[in-house]
Parts: C-alpha cells; structure tokens; sequence
C-alpha cells in the first residue's frame, strides 16, 4: 500500500492556513467552512489566529494572518490535497511568485502517522517544524503533539520567526493595514 493511500476510515490531519492579501481574516473564516463543507471532512480544532511577518519570498509583503486547524477526514493524502487546493483557488489564490503575497494558503502539515517523500506531497510538511507561524497555533489546540519526534511548542519558540508572532485581535484585516476600529 502507498503511503498516501488511506488506510483506515478517518485520519487525522493538521492543515495550516495563511492570508496576507485582501480581507484576512474573513478569507481564513470563509476557508475554514470551505474546507469542512464536505462531509469527509470534519472539523476536531480551530487555533486563535496569529499575525506575522512573511518568511520568505519578496521583500516587503504585507503580514500574513496564520492559523490551524486540526480535522478527520476520509480522503486520501492526495484527496485532500486536491481538496485544499479548490479551496485555495475559490479564494482566488494566484501562484506567480514562490512565497508570493496570496488570498489564502493551505498546506497539509501531517496526516496521520504517513511519511512520505512523495513530490507532489511531501508528509509531514518538510518546513513545518521550523516554521512558528504553524507551531504556534498547533499548540494551543494541541500543546502535547510532536513533530519529528519533539514537542511542537519547543520547536515554536526555537523557530527563527517565534519573535514576529503577534496575537491577532481582528483590527487591521486589509493587507495588514489598520482599518475603521483599530487604535
């Protein structure tokens, strides 16, 4: 059986969501009920979301709003994959420029127990352990997980961008930019 067959009726996944352009917060909202829409996915987790500064990718993008969500799913890897990326594209996601400023970004961080080197899905996420803007949400709604076999809330605070993690308290959604309410 390939590693990204299924191999029992539910899995569960952790997927992470990103947003730095257009209305943020509402585009994670929106993803999130996009991405549970279907029946073989249900919704177990959502983070507090957070803001950060782009990691990588061109200079000067506006900040990203990050989140997690925890599901169980009978899809495949590679279903949910093709899942996600619907998702992705209904929110107009535009993929020019690698790391590039986009609508909504979901990656599929570990599904189950799968490891896989597979170039279409690579499982789990081959950044995720270095990456706080996805350690940190996990943690909150799952602070005992591992990832390569340490605690992701050690992981998140040795991660390089741990330091640009700001709780985000729903002002300035538009691209980073403070709108109406924002002190």
């Amino acid at each position: 059986m390939s590693p990204l067959s299924q191999n029992g009726p539910y899995a569960r996944a952790v997927l992470a969501l990103g947003s730095n352009l257009g209305e943020r917060n509402d585009t994670l909202s929106t993803g999130v009920a996009d991405l549970v829409d279907r029946p073989e996915v249900r919704l177990i987790a959502v983070s507090p979301v957070v803001q950060t500064k782009a990691v990588g990718g061109p200079v000067g993008q506006p900040d990203f709003l990050n989140m997690v969500i925890i599901v169980e799913t009978s899809l495949t890897p590679l279903e949910l994959l093709r899942h996600c990326q619907a998702v992705e594209n209904k929110h107009l996601r535009v993929r020019e420029v690698r790391w590039g400023p986009r609508t909504l970004d979901v990656d599929i961080i570990t599904y189950g127990d799968v490891v896989s080197s597979d170039s279409t899905l690579t499982l789990p996420h081959p950044l995720a352990a270095k990456r706080a803007f996805v350690l940190y949400p996990w943690s909150l709604v799952e602070p005992a997980a591992v990832l390569n076999g340490e605690k992701i809330s050690e992981l998140a605070v040795k991660a390089a961008d741990f330091p640009d993690l700001a709780p985000f308290d729903g002002f300035g959604d538009f691209d980073g930019v403070p709108t109406a309410g924002a002190v």
